[in-house]
């Protein structure tokens, strides 16, 4: 009876750390209880075992229970193993075989796009967005492509004015209006490109990267050099779909959620 007896309760602690860590701010054990329908009971002994393991803190003149010191450090602790990258980096190997150009990883970094991961093909071509580099995160496609998944009035905070929109090639949006009309068209198609945007004579295809709260924790993307006056784009579907794949097997092996 012991272990298997065991299960259901760990369930109900995760449940528990994983709520807590999807609220801004301390709760009551009483909204855990109605959010996880859990008798109130069953949530305070949860609560007092995760708070004895230092997993919870709970602050008795609130009434109310925060993720305590245990977890932060199991997250520093995933952090430091760059889950992350070891996950993506076949990924993006496959991806260059499959299109033969260079596939990226990148994560938003306040208003900027910063590249974590490279893989080039066999013949590499020199580009602008190697490894540490961060670029306005409203010109690249693997910027936009997280950007398209972010609340409004979160991508109204990271470009708050005209000085935030910073232009390298003369092409892109210049103000943020131009951005939300960009970004709709983006999130309802599922997958970001830009042309030109960033260097001249290239152009990038990205799509974003979902952790288990629905939120965009990184894009994977392909660049490629293209010359069009226009901005046309009869390529882009086809290597979406490499893209959107790839994006989509990443968000699985880190355990998230895509959003709708």
């Amino acid at each position: 009876m012991g272990a298997s007896s065991d299960v259901p309760a760990l369930r109900r602690g995760l449940a528990l750390l994983k709520s807590l860590a999807s609220r801004p701010g301390p709760v009551s054990a009483a909204a855990l209880a109605r959010e996880l329908k859990l008798p109130r009971s069953t949530t305070y002994h949860l609560l007092a075992e995760l708070h004895e393991a230092g997993f919870v803190t709970h602050l008795p003149e609130e009434r109310r229970y925060g993720l305590g010191v245990a977890a932060f450090e199991l997250g520093s602790a995933y952090l430091r193993h760059d889950p992350l990258e070891r996950l993506a980096r076949p990924l993006l190997r496959r991806l260059v075989d499959e299109t033969g150009y260079t596939a990226q990883l990148g994560v938003l970094h306040g208003g900027e796009a910063l590249y974590l991961l490279k893989e080039q093909p066999r013949r590499p071509q020199t580009l602008v967005t190697d490894v540490g580099v961060r670029l306005p995160a409203h010109l690249p496609a693997s910027g936009r492509a997280m950007l398209a998944a972010l609340p409004a009035a979160q991508v109204r905070a990271l470009f708050p004015d005209q000085q935030s929109f910073l232009d390298r090639t003369g092409r892109g949006p210049k103000d943020l209006p131009a951005l939300r009309r960009l970004l709709g068209a983006e999130r309802r198609r599922g997958w970001a490109v830009e042309d030109g945007h960033v260097t001249a004579g290239f152009a990038s295809v990205a799509a974003a990267v979902f952790d288990h709260g629905q939120r965009p924790v990184a894009a994977i993307g392909l660049t490629l050099r293209h010359v069009c006056e226009d901005e046309c784009g009869q390529t882009w579907p086809e290597l979406a779909t490499h893209v959107r794949r790839a994006a989509t097997d990443l968000t699985t092996r880190i355990g998230g959620h895509p959003q709708s």
